[in-house]
C-alpha cells in the first residue's frame, strides 16, 4: 500500500551576526477579574505556534478559545487574508468558540499556511500567537516494483532497505503495511545499515507487507519503501546447520576511531537452530560502559577512550558449532605537546638544560636540531642528547643557539624553536628616558622598563624621588620589569624611576604618569530593520577626559572596516554630531555598525545591526515533472528572502487558448515548500511562474515553465450555485452557474437537465442545454420539484451530479388571517393576534405578515377623518404583534394580511379599537401680554393635540432676579379648559419672574412651557411671544428703554441726574408726537391692515388668517385662508373606513414595538396652532 507523504523543506537562513532583540513589553501579573464586569478579552487556550499535519492523524484541531465580558467574537486571518471557517462546509465549527476542526480529507495542501485568531468585544481586541499549519513534504523511496523474495524453509535471508537521504539522524523501522513492528529477536534483526537479517527462514516469515519506514525526527517524517514480498517454501524437515556470519564478511574487522567517538561492532549469524552471539574484549573485560543490544549481536562503547582500544571478539554459537569474527580496535590521537621547550638566557659557565616531550598515538618521536642543522652537522663537545632532554655543560658565549624540537607521528608534527642565549652583559634598559605615560581612571596602567642583562638584574621602582621602592597590593613588577599599577587613582599622577641592577652593574630611567577620566559611549546605536531605498539613521554620543579634545574622534565601522567618507554630492554616508545617515540604503549596506568614541588612551565602542529589508527575489530553476493526466509537479529554488522569511509562495498560470497573456493565480504554498502538485483542467496548454511574498510585499515573478498541454478528459465538476426560481404561477426557471471555458476539459460542452416532481414516483425527464439555464412549463402551482444538471463533452460525462430541491412558480396567497384581536397596553401601543394562514392557501413560501393600521379621529372630535395609513412587516411566521406611537385618546382601525414572494394575500376584516386618554402635548404658544408695577398678563393657545378630554391648567412662577437664590415656587391650578389668559397680581416691581404653563386631563399634566418677564415702575405693554412659537417681534425704542429703566435698582429714581434723564426723555417724547400730529393733518393716512399691525392684540391676533393658523377644537377644519389644512389627499366625502386611498408603504418594528426598519407613510397634516407674530412698531 502506498502513502502519501510530504516532506517539509529545511530553511537555512545566513546569519550574519547574533543579535539578541530585547522587547520592550511589561507584564503585570494575572489579576482573575470575574467575567461578570466588562474585560478585554483574553485568550485562553489556543493551537501550538506549529501545527504539523501528520498523514495518519484523522483531524486537526485549530484552538482559539478566549474569555472576555462582552462575550468575545472570533474571526481569523489566513497568511495575513480574512478567513471564515464557517463559509467551508468542510471545516467544522464549534459553537461559541474560534475553534474549527481540519478534517483528514486527502487534499489538506489549501488549508496550509499561518493562521491568526482574533477574540473581539466592543472594549477591545485580542490575538493569538501566530500558528502555522504544515502539511510536510519528506523524503521519498525510489518508485520500484520489487520482485518476491522466494527462500526455502530454514535458509538465511535478507530485506534491503537502502533509506533515501535526508536529515539527520536516520531511524529504521521495519513494519508490516498495518503499521505493525516486524517481531525481532535472535532469529530476525536489523543492521546498522538498517537491513533486515533472518537467521533462518520459517514459514509465518510468508508475507506481502514488510515495509521499510525511514524517520526523520526533526521534521517527525516517517516514508515507506515499497512493501516486499516473502514466499517461504516449506519443506518436510528443516535442515540444521552450524552458524555463520551474515554480517560482517570475513574473520576479522579493523577499525580505527578518533577518541571521544562512539564505538558500534555488530554481528548477526544465520544457522538452525539460531545461534546465540557472546562479546569478549580479548585479555579484558568488557568497558563498564559498554552496552549490548539488539537481541546480543550489537556492542556499543560509548564516547572512546584510548583504554577502550584492542581486541574485540565476538561468538555465535548453537549445537552444531560456532563462528567468531575478531575486531582491532585502534584509538589514537595526532601529537600533543606534554612540555615545549622555552627560550632561555643563560651566564657564561652555566650548565643549560633544554628538554621537549610530547604525547600521542602512536608515540611521537623526538628529533632535535640546533640552528635548523641537524646535531651531526653541528657537533659541541660540551653538549650531551638524552632523548627528549639536551644538557650544555659550562656553557660559552659560542654556545649561543636556536634549537627545534621536532614531534612526530603518522597522525602530524608539531615543531618548536627555543633560544638559547649565553653570555654576561650589565643591565641595559631598552626603554626610552623620560615616557609619558596616561591612564584612565579606575583601570590599570602598565609603565615599561624593557631591561636586558645576564645575570637578570633586580628591577624595582619609586615614585616622585621616593626612596623606597613601590611595593602592595596595587602594584606588580613583572619579570620584564614593567611596572603594573590595578586601579588607577588621581592620586597616582606623579614621576616614577625604575632601577635595574646586577653583578655586572645598575642603570635607571624616569618615566611621567597621568590619570584621565574614562571614555564611556552614553547613546549607543540601535539595532534596526530598514527598507530598502530608504535613509537610516544611527546615533552615537559618547563623553570623555577634556584634555584629549582635540585628540578625541568618533568614528564608524561597518563589519569592522572603517567607513570612507564621502563628502561629495554623491556620497550615500554622512556624519554629523555623532549621527550616521545612510541615504537610499542598499542591500550593500546591511552589516554590523559599530560606533567607536577613542582618545589616545582608550576606547570605546557600541554596536548596532542594520538588515535592509526588500521584498523576495523571483525563484529560479522552475521544473516540471511527474506529468499526469490533470497534474503536475512543480519545483523552484527560492531566491534571497533579504531578512523577512518568505511567508508563501504564489503560483501562477497562463493558458494559450482562451486568455492568452493573461496571468492568474493558481494556488499558493507556505513559504518553507520548494515544491507543488498542481491539479490542472484538462485540454489546456498551461505554462507556469512562481512569485514569493514576505511581509515587506510580493517580489517579481520567475521566469516562465516550459509549456504543458494535457490531454482532454471528461468534465471533472458539474454546474454551481443552481437557482430555482418561479415568476410565474405555473412555470419553474432552472438557472445555474455556467462552467469557465477553462473547466470545459474538451469542447463541446452540454448540460443535461433532469427534474421530477419530488411529492410523485415519477421517472427523470431530461433536457439536453448548450446554455446555463432551462424553463419548466406547465407546472402546478408552488410544487417541490427535484433537479439535477450534469456537464458533458466530447470525451464524455462528468460526475454524477447532486440533487438539489426546488419549488414551482408561486401565486398570491388565497386567504387573510383570521381571529384578530387588538389589546391596548397603553395610550399609546397596542398588541395585535391573530390566526396563521393556513399553509395549503400560502402558494408559496411564507415571507411573514404585514399590519396595515390608520386613525379614525380622535375621541375629542366625534367626526370621523382618514389619517395616515401605516406599516408593519413581520418576516417570518408570527401570529403577534406590538404597534407602538398611536396617538392617545383616538379610534383607529387596522387589518392583518399575510406575503409571499409573489406579493401580499387579501386583507383580514378591519378592527375598530380606541386609545386610552394621555397626557396634552405642549402648549403652542405662552407669552406675556403686559407688565405692571405688580402684576404680569400672561396669554396662551390651547395644545394642538389635547389627547384627552382637557380639565385645565397648571400655571406655575417663582422670583429669579438673576441671582443665586430664587424664590419659592407658586402654583395656580385653572380649572376652565377654556381660559387662555391670566393676570398675577402682588408680584415685586422691579424683579424678574420665571412662568411655567402645562395643560392637563384627567391622566395628568403634559411637558413645560415656560416664559420670564420684569415688573416695571409702570404698565407697559409686551408681545413677546414664547420661545416655541414664532418668532419674538422686534420692539421699538421707546419699549427698550423702558424695559432698560425697569431693571434698575430703586435706589436710582433719588439722584439728580436720572430725574434730569427723565424730564428730557418726556420732553422728546412731546416733539415726536407734536411733528406726528403735524403729520397727520397733513394728509397722511394709514390702512387697514397698518392699524391692526400697530395695535396688537391675542384676540384679533388670533383671527387674523393672514398671520398664523388659529386652534381649532376640530381637526378635519381649518380656518378658512389656513395653510395648515388636513391632508389634501382625502376627500371629504369619503368613509372615514376606506382603504382605497391608501398604497403599500412598510414599517418594520419588532414584536414589542423597537424600530426595525423604515418608519414609512403619508404624515397627517395636522392644525398648526403656532402664532406667526408679525412685525410690530408700537408708536
Amino acid at each position: 500500500m502506498k502513502t502519501m507523504t510530504r516532506q517539509r523543506r529545511l530553511r537555512i537562513s545566513g546569519i550574519l551576526a547574533s543579535v539578541t532583540f530585547i522587547c520592550a513589553f511589561h507584564t503585570t501579573s494575572a489579576i482573575d477579574i470575574p467575567l461578570e464586569v466588562e474585560q478585554l478579552p483574553t485568550i485562553t487556550d489556543q493551537s501550538p505556534s506549529s501545527l504539523i499535519a501528520f498523514p495518519f492523524d484523522e483531524s486537526y484541531s485549530m484552538t482559539c478559545e478566549a474569555k472576555g465580558n462582552p462575550e468575545p467574537e472570533f474571526r481569523w486571518t489566513k497568511n495575513g487574508e480574512e478567513f471564515d471557517p464557517s463559509l467551508d462546509p468542510r471545516l467544522m465549527k464549534e459553537e461559541d468558540s474560534g475553534t474549527f476542526v481540519i478534517p483528514n480529507n486527502g487534499n489538506l495542501t489549501e488549508y496550509q499556511g499561518t493562521y491568526l485568531c482574533y477574540a473581539s468585544n466592543k472594549l477591545g481586541t485580542a490575538t493569538s500567537k501566530e500558528i502555522e499549519f504544515v502539511v510536510p513534504h519528506v523524503p521519498k523511496f525510489p518508485k520500484e516494483t520489487l520482485d518476491p523474495v522466494v527462500v526455502e524453509e530454514g535458509q538465511p535471508f535478507t530485506l534491503k532497505c537502502d533509506p533515501p537521504k535526508g536529515i539527520p539522524p536516520l531511524q529504521i523501522y521495519w513494519m508490516t503495511i498495518n503499521l505493525q513492528h516486524i517481531e525481532q529477536d535472535e532469529r530476525v534483526s536489523m543492521g546498522l545499515n538498517g537491513d533486515l537479517y533472518f537467521s533462518h527462514a520459517v514459514e509465518k516469515d510468508s508475507r506481502r507487507d514488510y515495509c521499510c519506514f525511514a524517520a526523520f525526527p526533526r521534521i517527525r517524517t516517517i516514508v515507506q519503501k515499497t512493501a516486499m514480498s516473502v514466499i517461504v517454501k516449506t519443506t518436510n524437515a528443516i535442515l540444521q546447520r552450524r552458524p555463520l556470519l551474515m554480517m560482517p564478511s570475513g574473520v576479522k574487522t579493523e577499525k580505527h576511531l578518533v577518541r571521544g567517538e562512539d564505538l558500534r561492532l555488530e554481528c548477526i549469524p544465520e544457522g538452525f537452530p539460531t545461534p546465540q552471539v557472546e562479546w569478549v574484549k580479548m585479555g579484558h573485560k568488557l568497558p563498564v560502559k559498554a552496552k549490548v543490544e539488539s537481541h546480543g549481536k550489537l556492542l556499543i562503547v560509548p564516547s572512546v577512550e584510548q583504554e577502550d582500544s584492542g581486541k574485540y571478539m565476538c561468538k555465535a554459537k548453537n549445537r552444531l558449532g560456532e563462528v567468531v569474527h575478531y575486531f582491532t580496535i585502534n584509538i589514537e590521537e595526532p601529537p600533543e605537546w606534554v612540555l615545549e621547550p622555552e627560550s632561555q638566557l643563560s651566564m657564561i659557565g652555566s650548565n643549560v638544560l633544554i628538554k621537549c616531550s610530547a604525547t600521542g598515538t602512536p608515540q611521537p618521536t623526538i628529533t632535535w636540531r640546533v640552528n635548523g642543522l641537524p646535531l651531526h652537522e653541528a657537533p659541541a663537545t660540551n653538549r650531551r642528547v638524552f632523548d627528549d632532554t639536551i644538557i650544555l655543560h659550562n656553557a660559552q658565549a659560542s654556545d649561543s643557539a636556536v634549537y627545534q624540537c621536532q614531534a612526530s607521528n603518522r597522525h602530524g608534527t608539531l615543531l618548536a624553536n627555543a633560544n638559547i642565549m649565553v653570555m654576561n652583559l650589565s643591565p641595559m634598559i631598552l626603554t626610552k628616558e623620560g615616557e609619558d605615560y596616561s591612564a584612565v581612571e579606575g583601570r590599570g596602567v602598565t609603565m615599561h622598563c624593557n631591561v636586558f642583562s645576564s645575570p637578570p638584574s633586580t628591577i624595582t621602582w619609586n615614585k616622585d624621588d621616593s626612596s623606597q621602592s613601590l611595593v602592595g597590593p596595587r602594584y606588580t613588577v613583572h619579570d620584564n620589569g614593567s611596572l603594573e599599577i590595578y586601579t588607577t587613582e588621581k592620586e597616582d599622577t606623579g614621576q616614577y624611576t625604575c632601577y635595574a641592577k646586577n653583578t655586572e652593574g645598575s642603570s635607571a630611567i624616569e618615566a611621567s604618569l597621568y590619570v584621565k577620566d574614562p571614555t564611556r559611549i552614553t547613546v549607543a546605536p540601535e539595532d534596526q530593520q530598514i527598507l530598502i531605498g530608504t535613509t537610516a539613521q544611527l546615533s552615537c554620543l559618547a563623553e570623555y577626559d577634556k584634555s584629549f579634545s582635540n585628540d578625541f574622534e568618533l568614528l564608524w565601522e561597518k563589519d569592522d572596516m572603517d567607513i570612507g567618507y564621502n563628502y561629495t554630492e554623491n556620497s550615500r554616508y554622512f556624519v554629523e554630531d555623532g549621527i550616521l545617515q545612510i541615504f537610499n540604503v542598499s542591500h550593500r549596506d546591511q552589516g554590523v555598525y559599530t560606533c567607536v568614541g577613542r582618545t589616545p588612551v582608550d576606547q570605546d565602542s557600541a554596536s548596532a545591526l542594520l538588515m535592509v529589508l526588500d521584498v523576495p527575489d523571483a525563484p529560479q530553476h522552475l521544473v516540471l515533472s511527474e506529468h499526469k493526466t490533470k497534474s503536475v509537479k512543480l519545483k523552484w529554488t527560492p531566491g534571497n528572502d533579504h531578512n523577512s522569511s518568505t511567508t508563501e509562495f504564489i503560483i501562477q498560470y497562463e493558458e494559450s487558448q482562451w486568455e492568452p497573456g493573461n496571468w492568474k493565480e493558481l494556488l499558493r504554498v507556505p513559504g518553507n515548500h520548494i515544491s507543488s502538485i498542481l491539479k490542472l483542467h484538462g485540454h489546456v496548454d498551461y505554462r507556469f511562474r512562481v512569485a514569493a511574498v514576505n511581509s515587506v510585499g510580493r517580489g517579481p515573478p520567475s521566469e516562465p515553465t516550459e509549456r504543458y498541454k494535457t490531454p482532454p478528459t471528461a468534465p471533472d465538476k458539474n454546474p454551481e450555485n443552481i437557482k430555482i426560481e418561479g415568476t410565474l404561477p405555473h412555470e419553474m426557471d432552472i438557472n445555474w452557474e455556467p462552467l469557465l471555458p477553462i473547466e470545459h476539459n474538451a469542447p463541446g460542452l452540454e448540460y443535461k437537465v433532469s427534474y421530477r416532481r419530488q411529492d410523485l414516483e415519477e421517472d427523470w425527464k431530461e433536457q439536453i442545454v448548450k446554455r446555463h439555464s432551462f424553463v419548466v412549463k406547465k407546472t402546478p402551482t408552488f410544487v417541490p420539484y427535484e433537479i439535477k444538471i450534469q456537464a458533458k463533452n466530447n470525451q464524455g460525462w462528468g460526475p454524477e451530479p447532486k440533487v438539489v430541491t426546488g419549488y414551482s412558480g408561486e401565486d398570491f396567497p388565497s386567504a387573510a388571517p383570521e381571529d384578530v384581536a387588538v389589546v391596548v397596553m397603553n395610550s399609546s401601543v397596542v398588541k395585535v393576534s391573530w390566526t396563521r394562514v393556513n399553509k395549503d392557501k400560502l402558494h408559496g413560501h411564507l415571507g411573514g405578515y404585514r399590519i396595515n393600521w390608520w386613525r379614525l379621529r380622535s375621541l375629542v372630535d366625534l367626526k370621523k377623518s382618514h389619517g395616515e395609513k401605516h406599516t408593519l412587516t413581520l418576516p417570518g411566521d408570527r401570529n403577534h404583534a406590538v404597534i407602538p406611537r398611536l396617538q392617545p385618546f383616538s379610534e383607529y382601525s387596522l387589518i392583518v394580511m399575510t406575503f409571499n414572494g409573489r406579493g401580499n394575500g387579501p386583507g383580514s376584516h378591519p378592527v375598530n379599537f380606541k386609545t386610552p386618554e394621555g397626557v396634552p402635548e405642549k402648549n403652542p404658544v405662552f407669552r406675556i401680554t403686559d407688565t405692571q408695577r405688580h402684576a404680569v398678563s400672561l396669554a396662551w393657545a390651547p395644545p394642538s393635540e389635547p389627547n384627552g378630554i382637557l380639565t385645565g391648567y397648571l400655571l406655575e412662577y417663582q422670583l429669579i432676579n438673576n441671582t443665586e437664590e430664587v424664590g419659592q415656587l407658586q402654583s395656580i391650578d385653572i380649572s376652565k379648559p377654556d381660559t387662555t389668559k391670566w393676570t398675577l397680581r402682588d408680584l415685586e416691581p422691579l424683579s424678574k419672574y420665571k412662568f411655567h404653563l402645562r395643560s392637563c386631563t384627567t391622566v395628568g399634566c403634559g411637558p413645560i412651557i415656560s416664559e420670564e418677564s420684569t415688573t416695571t415702575l409702570e404698565a407697559r405693554k409686551s408681545a413677546s411671544p414664547s420661545p416655541s412659537s414664532t418668532p419674538k417681534s422686534p420692539l421699538t425704542k421707546s419699549t427698550q428703554s423702558t424695559i432698560g429703566l425697569a431693571s434698575i435698582h430703586g435706589g436710582i429714581s433719588n439722584q439728580g441726574w436720572f430725574i434730569g434723564l427723565l424730564c428730557a426723555i418726556a420732553l422728546l417724547t412731546l416733539i415726536v408726537l407734536i411733528a406726528c400730529f403735524v403729520n397727520r393733518n397733513k394728509g397722511g393716512k394709514y390702512s387697514v391692515k397698518e392699524k391692526e399691525d400697530l395695535h396688537p392684540d391675542v384676540e384679533s391676533q388670533g383671527m387674523n388668517d393672514d398671520t398664523f393658523c388659529e386652534y381649532s377644537d376640530n381637526d378635519e377644519k381649518p380656518l378658512k385662508g389656513s395653510q395648515c389644512s388636513l391632508s389634501r389627499e382625502i376627500k371629504a366625502g369619503d368613509s372615514g373606513d376606506s382603504l382605497v386611498d391608501y398604497t403599500e408603504e412598510d414599517t418594520h418594528f419588532n414584536e414589542d414595538g423597537s424600530f426595525i426598519g423604515e418608519y414609512a407613510g403619508r404624515k397627517e397634516k395636522k392644525v398648526s396652532s403656532e402664532i406667526k407674530a408679525t412685525a410690530q412698531s408700537p408708536a
